[in-house]
């Protein structure tokens, strides 16, 4: 049961840090979402810190995972940098949220140091498999890799940013589409097809 109740606690937190980061993570209101007392939260999460830190390592941990699923089942590269922004787009989709490592970056000054390590986790992982699936889809040179892994990195998420700020998912796939034909993931998807 204690397990059980961990992992409801980690999904109510992912929900409600993708609509209000950090900041609204709050033991009160979460242990009305799982329906537990807020003691019981304390209990597995003994700070704030302690919530955040977790949550954060979980979606990285949980992207990671999707992010090899993805190349594992998209057959080359290429096809892999293609569906990279789908990762992004499914929190959209969700009711209008943010990436949770995004949206706690954005609040990175009142972050604990615990959190900040976990935050930062998410985009060297993000960065990382980019640079990877870059290199190996031929989109540019092993010596470009990290520079373009990091300009793909911030333009889906900034895309996300943006069209979450206008409540519109339509605005995200149009720039990603822009992306995509200025080059920015390497050939386009006519090579990914």
């Amino acid at each position: 049961m204690a397990t059980n109740s961990r992992e409801s606690i980690l999904a109510a937190a992912k929900q409600t840090a993708q609509l209000h980061g950090y900041a609204g993570l709050n033991f009160r209101d979460l242990a009305t979402a799982v329906g537990i007392k807020s003691a019981s939260i304390h209990y597995h999460f003994p700070t704030k810190a302690d919530l955040g830190a977790a949550v954060a390592r979980r979606y990285w941990e949980d992207s990671a995972l999707s992010l090899e699923d993805l190349r594992t089942t998209s057959g080359n590269p290429q096809r892999s940098l293609y569906e990279y922004p789908n990762e992004f787009r499914r929190s959209l989709a969700n009711g209008n949220r943010l990436c949770l490592c995004s949206f706690m970056a954005a609040e990175y000054d009142d972050l604990p140091d615990v959190v900040k390590t976990e935050v930062q986790a998410f985009a060297d992982i993000n960065i990382g498999w980019l640079q990877r699936t870059l290199v190996d889809a031929g989109a540019v040179a092993e010596h470009e890799g990290e520079a373009r892994a990091r300009a793909v990195f911030a333009a889906v998420a900034g895309a996300q940013l943006v069209a979450r700020s206008r409540a519109d998912i339509t605005l995200f796939d149009a720039m990603i589409d822009s992306y995509r034909a200025a080059g920015l993931f390497g050939e386009g998807p006519a090579s990914a097809e």
